[in-house]
């Protein structure tokens, strides 16, 4: 009975640490001035690391309580401005790296399960459709802030560590697709910015080593408020809400449908014209399964 016990609290533990770590690259994000202008030939470089702690909300059903987390992903990126049909267009890769830890008690036994590895690489393409005319930088030195209509597609590549023998995984051994839209209107220093999209996801048809998972589409709204203090530096609040996103294992739907909402704000500081850093945080406000969960990260940017 003991060995059963056990083994039960490792694997409801690893699902906890499975929910958070999706978390990381599904839904929850929040990215202010996502669609905003840049000349055209623009390139840049972005190192973050982010560290995310608190409780995990599961199916009650579940003999697992007083779960908490420690999750940290270092990331870095690449992204480059062309020209489509006359339109600014964006192309950006990510690369990350994720290690955590999580401890939970089942019934009387509390159990620590460790993590680490490379992550899935992320892919990202953008056009503005309305406002971001194509501008070379001496054209786009005179432009005027104007209404942005923005599309953008999110890929992940299932690139990253997976190992079927386990039931967590830094990789996801599927791909994943988050078509989005979004609008960004000025008001002097202001800028107000909605964004809506939804995560498509293909089967993991290797998942713990002789099942199949899939998940439902994970409807995803973000909004930002953004105030310019100068050039290139400036403050915004930002919001998120997802629903969605249940999962079936091998015909079998789980109870883990997500209806999450999380508030969070953004600091950009110039360090010089091609360097800058980034600072963010975020709190869950309203989680009814997976991360109740504070976020704070640093970023570092170069532009040429």
């Amino acid at each position: 009975m003991m060995i059963t016990t056990s083994r039960l609290a490792v694997r409801s533990l690893l699902i906890a640490l499975s929910v958070a770590f999706g978390s990381l690259a599904h839904g929850q994000e929040m990215e202010p001035r996502a669609f905003s202008p840049a000349p055209v030939g623009s390139q840049f470089v972005l190192i973050t690391y982010g560290h995310q702690s608190g409780d995990v909300l599961l199916d009650s059903s579940l003999p697992l309580r007083d779960v908490e987390l420690k999750l940290n992903v270092g990331s870095i990126a690449y992204g480059r401005t062309f020209s489509l049909v006359s339109r600014q267009a964006n192309v950006a890769v990510l690369f990350p790296y994720i290690w955590g830890t999580a401890s939970g008690t089942v019934f009387e036994d509390r159990v620590n399960v460790r993590r680490s590895g490379g992550g899935d690489v992320r892919l990202r393409f953008s056009i503005l459709l309305r406002g971001g005319e194509a501008l070379r930088r001496e054209e786009f030195a005179s432009r005027k802030p104007k209404t942005i209509v923005g599309a953008g597609l999110s890929v992940i590549v299932p690139t990253g560590q997976y190992d079927p023998a386990r039931l967590v995984n830094p990789g996801s051994n599927r791909w994943a697709f988050k078509p989005e839209i979004g609008i960004s209107k000025p008001a002097g220093r202001w800028t107000v910015e909605a964004m809506a999209g939804a995560w498509l996801f293909t089967p993991n048809e290797n998942f713990f080593g002789v099942s199949k998972r899939e998940q439902e589409s994970l409807f995803s709204f973000q909004g930002h408020l953004i105030y310019t203090l100068r050039r290139r530096m400036w403050l915004s609040v930002n919001g998120t809400y997802f629903s969605g996103g249940r999962t079936k294992i091998d015909g079998v739907l789980n109870e883990d449908r997500q209806k999450n909402a999380r508030v969070g704000a953004t600091f950009s500081l110039p360090l010089t014209p091609q360097q800058s850093v980034k600072l963010a945080w975020a709190k869950g406000v309203t989680t009814r399964i997976g991360g109740d969960l504070n976020l704070f990260a640093a970023g570092w940017q170069y532009v040429w």
